[in-house]
């Protein structure tokens, strides 16, 4: 009989026992859940998990392997992927390396053999919490200790936004340009741009606002990332001063951050939205998207009042706010992905309007 050689001990004193994968050590972080069926590859390589342990509600990971074309970014953040059954052998003709030898090379320990509807029930019920990553060794009490002991980090965002400027060219003509900020960035935002003729130009999360304007873009993308949207406040001033400039596009922390320019406040949602099917209505047109969504914060809409921005996009299981826009300013914002990556991709078309304000910008400016 296999014998258990990791532990998880929760913040409310709740204890898992599994098997290691990927690399060793202790570790405490921020506990989550994800409801995807698919596409752990691009949850473990999304930057907007860093410091955040996902426990996965399907139950097989690491069947297809991992594929050199699918990662969201160079160098995965997440803190930790704990499930149910882990699959070491993949078969998958695209598959490369295994989910467990890429975790281990670059630091991130996995944990299965757990109970994995018990432990997602309980962030259902008692919300998202610290989580320690142990020995079976540890005791409770030394784990507790350990937990409170232990403060996470509220630095994400410059950790994983890029270090330099660097520009992005599509294969054909160019038809805009556009200054994305990169406060976490998932690759699929940048090849859906490229996609649709914008050169690229991808800046550091504390870019100032005089510095974009010198590329003389036609738009500014916000884009997604992990942490407290309160956390980036240079960000935040940045975009305050693009009111009105620019067209502006913000998706997740990027849509957080675009309303807090504006003088909303955002909240911590108790366990957060985090999977590929979460149903999403367009207000202006009725329309129900199902859309991929990754994030612990949310806009509080009565926050709202007073400033330019309207909602207009709404959560179906919650009612949270899940967009809102300045028609003055051609600035809007979604707190889903409408890159996906993984995920439905019935929000795509959020892009070609983001294209359409940028015309109708550069057709005024010319």
């Amino acid at each position: 009989m296999r014998i258990f050689d990791r532990k998880i001990i929760t913040e409310d004193g709740a204890e898992y026992l599994g098997y290691g994968f990927g690399a060793d050590g202790d570790v405490v972080l921020e506990l989550v859940f994800n409801t995807s069926m698919v596409g752990y590859q691009e949850i473990l390589s999304d930057p907007s998990y860093t410091d955040q342990a996902v426990v996965m509600t399907y139950p097989l990971m690491g069947n297809y392997g991992m594929c050199d074309d699918d990662y969201e970014t160079g160098r995965p953040t997440i803190g930790a992927l704990l499930v149910h059954e882990y699959n070491d052998e993949p078969s998958n003709f695209r598959s490369t390396q295994s989910l467990g030898s890429v975790m281990k090379r670059y630091g991130i320990p996995g944990v299965s053999g757990l109970d994995t509807r018990k432990l997602n029930r309980s962030i259902r019920d008692l919300g998202s919490r610290k989580v320690l990553i142990t020995t079976p060794e540890t005791t409770t009490e030394e784990g507790l200790a350990i937990i409170k002991s232990t403060s996470l980090p509220n630095d994400a965002v410059s950790r994983v936004s890029c270090k330099e400027i660097e520009t992005y060219k599509p294969q054909g003509d160019v038809r805009f340009r556009v200054a994305l900020i990169d406060c976490g960035m998932k690759r699929n935002i940048l090849r859906s741009l490229l996609a649709r003729g914008c050169e690229v130009t991808v800046v550091p999360w504390d870019t100032d606002a005089a510095a974009i304007l010198k590329f003389d873009p036609d738009g500014v993308m916000l884009s997604n990332g992990p942490g407290d949207p309160t956390d980036v406040p240079k960000t935040i001033s940045t975009v305050s001063e693009l009111h009105g400039k620019l067209p502006i596009f913000g998706i997740c922390l990027g849509h957080q951050i675009l309303s807090l320019s504006y003088g909303a406040k955002t909240y911590k949602l108790k366990f957060g939205h985090r999977g590929g099917n979460h149903p999403v209505r367009d207000l202006a047109t009725g329309r129900i998207e199902i859309t991929s969504q990754n994030h612990s914060y949310a806009v509080d809409e009565a926050s709202l009042a007073g400033t330019p921005l309207a909602v207009t996009h709404k959560n179906l299981l919650d009612n949270t706010v899940e967009g809102v826009a300045c028609e003055a300013d051609r600035a809007f914002s979604v707190q889903y992905h409408p890159e996906s990556s993984p995920g439905p991709q019935d929000s795509a078309y959020l892009f070609d309007r983001f294209l359409r304000l940028m015309e109708a910008y550069h057709a005024e400016k010319n």
